[in-house]
């Protein structure tokens, strides 16, 4: 089979896979996210162009980032468990409610210049960031990190899960890979521009 044509049954066990998140109000990224994937990733998984949803470790490994299990994906393709409803405004999500993002923060794009080389040759001290507070930022791109105790974080973004933050930078230059606790994390921002002002 072609890497990313789809085959029936793995379209039917990803359809399950979906079901099972959007019951628990995630999206691909998020669920992606607590495993260490992207959200293409999880979504290839979705569709059913991944066929490894077939094997045991696979499912237990993505039916656990849904607090679920295997079991419960099962239930889910034998039609015993019930689906996600549909209303006309959408996909409705027993646990989680959706709040859109403020007006303060819909369209609010921050700026910062660097002080340090932390980050170089990526960006030098002296460049201006721009930042979208409203922007997880995706692997190996800039990222500004707020953390609890009001210091503030540019880092290389790699990955996150649930419980750390993982990045690179700082002193220790790029090759650092960094681990931060996500509780002493208030704010992560993806940089979108860097400009040599």
């Amino acid at each position: 089979m072609a890497r990313f044509a789809s085959d029936p049954d793995a379209a039917a066990l990803g359809e399950g896979l979906a079901a099972l998140r959007r019951q628990i109000g995630l999206s691909q990224a998020e669920a992606g996210a607590r495993i260490g994937m992207t959200s293409q990733g999880w979504g290839l998984y979705e569709s059913g162009k991944r066929p490894g949803l077939f094997r045991p470790d696979v499912q237990r490994r993505l039916t656990g980032a849904l607090d679920a299990t295997p079991e419960d994906l099962a239930l889910i393709l034998a039609g015993d468990a019930a689906p996600p409803t549909m209303s006309a405004a959408g996909v409705e999500s027993p646990r989680r409610a959706f709040s859109p993002p403020s007006a303060a923060q819909a369209g609010r794009i921050e700026r910062m210049q660097l002080s340090n080389d932390d980050l170089a040759p990526w960006a030098a001290s002296g460049v201006v960031l721009e930042f979208d507070p409203g922007r997880w930022p995706r692997r190996d791109q800039g990222c500004v990190i707020d953390l609890t105790d009001g210091t503030r974080l540019v880092r290389l973004y790699q990955r996150a899960d649930g419980d750390r933050l993982y990045v690179h930078g700082g002193p220790g230059g790029l090759e650092d890979e960094t681990a931060l606790d996500r509780r002493a994390i208030a704010r992560v921002a993806a940089v979108r521009a860097r400009l040599d002002e």
